[in-house]
């Protein structure tokens, strides 16, 4: 198992550091991370990005547009005009968060929304001269809470419908009515439809104001999301400085700007995908592993849901049946993480996460998300499975193992 302590102090340090995306903090943090990094034998880096750094206004400025819209539709009556012009905007808002929330090309934010500096930490290590590469992604900024994320809400769930909570295997697509409002004020103006156009006001005004509340609230510590995963990138580097792997490149990636719908991933996949080949690059995303359960994630999205390769995922399942490491499967997140960015890309992807007994990741987006209440033990686990998958591949480069292993 890895240094316990090692991995609790990363995530105690860092935690400590206030770290909103495309933050000082956020700096101050992936310069550390680099620092540990380059100790363990890395060539590590920080790159410097742009990005907005949060999704309040991206997704809350075209919904508040829509709501507004969709009053003047209501008051309008028959007026062609209004009618026409809500419906341009509804549609318009519509189409800006469908590609904010889905890992789209962000036009909306890059184009109308101001930006400023991120910063992704890039390490390399193993065999930096091999054809074949796995990338283990994290993210080092935290998130801001909201009442939106509030932890009683599952737990009351569980008593009063704990059959429902059993059969579910897909958390709630809380993004769905960001997306629904703008579109039924759209079809509503258009097919002069006064309840629906009412229906798309009330949600678009209401997530309009959810994301204000967002905006306005302070941001978690954010050490299960996601120091967890900076703490396994550590891990890996550690293992692999003691034992290194052959016929394998191995990149560690923290990214900043991950909380504000990935745009730090975003912005090392217009930088480096290029120069990474699809048939010869696995990538692992580590996202929030300090709940108590280890899980595969099956696939994500919080519109549009995408599976991860079959392939992979039985790859990673058999290393953590030989290493002894407990992996849930059979969970769907309508969540998005930076493996969406890759999986999107044709890369063969997994996303590792965590869950409680409950299905969600333990604290998620809440101010008690501190070091005292992660899971360490999962961490390690997820250190001991990231570091199997790597000396796999490396088998599987050097022609140790079935290539079928490797193929999805």
């Amino acid at each position: 198992m890895p240094d316990r302590r090692h991995l609790r102090d990363a995530i105690a340090h860092l935690a400590a550091i206030e770290r909103p995306s495309a933050s000082p903090g956020e700096r101050e943090a992936a310069h550390w991370i680099a620092a540990q990094l380059s100790e363990f034998g890395c060539e590590a880096r920080v790159e410097a990005e742009r990005a907005h750094g949060g999704y309040w206004f991206p997704l809350g400025v075209p919904n508040a547009l829509a709501g507004i819209a969709g009053l003047l539709a209501r008051r309008a009556g028959g007026r062609r005009g209004v009618r026409a012009a809500a419906a341009a905007i509804g549609l318009f808002a519509a189409a800006a968060i469908w590609d904010d929330i889905g890992g789209g090309a962000l036009w909306f934010r890059r184009r109308f929304l101001p930006s400023r500096p991120t910063w992704n930490v890039i390490a390399e290590t193993g065999d930096r001269s091999a054809q074949r590469t796995v990338v283990f992604v994290a993210h080092h900024d935290a998130a801001h809470w909201g009442l939106l994320f509030h932890p009683g809400v599952l737990p009351l769930v569980d008593r009063v419908a704990p059959r429902l909570l059993e059969r579910a295997d897909t958390s709630p697509p809380l993004m769905a009515p960001v997306f629904a409002g703008p579109l039924l004020v759209a079809l509503g103006a258009l097919a002069r439809r006064r309840r629906a156009t009412t229906a798309g006001t009330v949600l678009a005004l209401g997530s309009a104001a959810t994301f204000a509340e967002i905006g306005a609230r302070g941001v978690v510590p954010g050490a299960n999301d996601n120091l967890t995963g900076v703490a396994t990138l550590l891990g890996i580097a550690t293992e692999l400085a003691e034992r290194p792997v052959e016929g394998l490149r191995v990149l560690l990636v923290s990214t900043g700007s991950e909380e504000s719908f990935m745009e730090g991933m975003q912005a090392f996949a217009r930088r480096h995908f290029p120069a990474l080949d699809r048939e010869t690059t696995h990538v692992v995303c580590v996202d929030t592993v300090g709940s108590p359960e280890l899980t595969l994630i099956e696939g994500e999205g919080m519109l549009r849901m995408r599976d991860y390769p079959d392939g992979f995922k039985q790859l990673v399942e058999q290393c953590a049946r030989e290493s002894g490491v407990h992996l849930r499967r059979g969970l769907r997140l309508r969540n998005a993480t930076d493996g969406l960015i890759a999986l999107r890309a044709g890369y063969e992807t997994v996303a590792l996460g965590s869950v409680t007994r409950l299905k969600v990741p333990a604290n998620y987006h809440w101010p008690t998300d501190v070091p005292e209440n992660v899971d360490h033990t999962t961490v390690e686990e997820a250190v001991v499975l990231c570091t199997t998958v790597a000396r796999r591949l490396a088998e599987a480069a050097r022609g140790a193992a079935p290539a079928e292993t490797v193929e999805a």
